[in-house]
């Protein structure tokens, strides 16, 4: 699609597969908004600070309490990491 200004446009969808199997993204959650995001999980208690990462397409690939963890699964993954906030 291209805006109004002449610059192409990317919608979230072609964004997101422009870094599939290349890009994840570590996001810190909370214990009580991993059944969203990951509904397979069993139930946790609350209040737990955990980590996760996710492809690029927002597919979850791994939910644990130590960030470290995640970076070790995108580099066996060969992702590249971002974090968001």
């Amino acid at each position: 699609m291209i805006a109004k200004a002449g610059k192409p446009r990317l919608s979230a969808h072609d964004l997101a597969l422009l870094g599939a199997g290349k890009v994840g993204y570590i996001r810190k959650m909370r214990s009580e908004e991993v059944s969203a995001r990951f509904p397979e999980a069993p139930e946790l208690d609350p209040g737990l600070e955990l980590w996760a990462l996710f492809g690029a397409d927002g597919t979850p690939i791994l939910l644990t309490d130590n960030r470290s963890s995640t970076f070790y699964r995108a580099a066996e993954d060969e992702l590249k990491t971002v974090s968001l906030h």
